[in-house]
Order: structure tokens, then sequence, then C-alpha cells
């Protein structure tokens, strides 16, 4: 399935780090988090999916104690056992991304060897998200 996954969260006081905006990691695991959504709905078996690399994860802005984010998450490519994730973190109404990163999953059996997931993305997909396919590329070394 290749539509987008979208994750809101609300940012509370616990998710704030000394500055008094949102704390990395916890901006981290929530990219993280909708990307392995995403990527489970694609493959559409959550179990068989595990996250290997995070990728760069560049902050645009800060996010503040009582915003909401919402966090978009895309397929951007894929390998043979892999599916790799953009994702961006919007708040309130601005079309800038707060945070955005990429992270890549493979496909493991229950023995957590990987697997041949046999998908692939329509060639109209790739055209259509052309930016975010050739910077996959890019952070997965295949350029």
């Amino acid at each position: 399935m290749l539509k987008e996954t979208i994750i809101s969260h609300l940012v509370k006081p616990e998710d704030l780090q000394h500055h008094g905006t949102l704390f990395a990691g916890r901006m981290a695991e929530w990219l993280v988090e909708t990307c392995f959504i995403a990527a489970s709905r694609f493959v559409g078996r959550p179990k068989d999916i595990v996250c290997v690399n995070v990728h760069e994860i560049t902050f645009e802005k800060p996010i503040n104690n009582g915003d909401i984010t919402e966090i978009k998450a895309r397929i951007a490519c894929l390998g043979t056992t892999s599916i790799t994730v953009q994702g961006q973190a919007f708040t309130g109404d601005s079309e800038v991304p707060s945070a955005s990163g990429m992270a890549t999953f493979v496909t493991v059996d229950k023995h957590g060897s990987p697997y041949a997931h046999g998908l692939s993305l329509p060639q109209e997909y790739i055209s259509q998200n052309r930016e975010i396919y050739e910077e996959a590329l890019k952070v997965r070394g295949k350029r």
C-alpha cells in the first residue's frame, strides 16, 4: 500500500529538553515509529520489519510545548530486502518541515534472517516522488 502515513503528536512538558523545546531523541522516536508503520503497511507483515539504519535527521525549526506535530512518512525506495522511508514533521500550518529524515528497514523471517520481500514501486510512483527517491539512493550509498 503506497498511501502516506500520518501520525500526530501533542508535545507535552515531558517531551522537552533543557532549552524548553522538543527533545531531539523524542522526535527521532516519533519519526522512526511513523516510518516503521509506513513500511509495515507496505509489506503487510509488521512482525517481519526491523529497522537497520536511521539516516540523518535534520531539524529546521524548534517545536514547542503544546504544539501539535504531524509526522508524514512515504516509501522512498526499495532494495531486495530493504525499504527506505522518508519522514517529515510539520508543526501548525507550516508547509516547511520542522524536522525530516529517513529510516531503512529490512524484512526478516522468524529467525531474524533477511528475506527478499518481492515488492516493487510503480514507475509512476517513483516519477511522482523523484526527489525523495533520489535522496534515498544517496543516503543508502547507491550513487
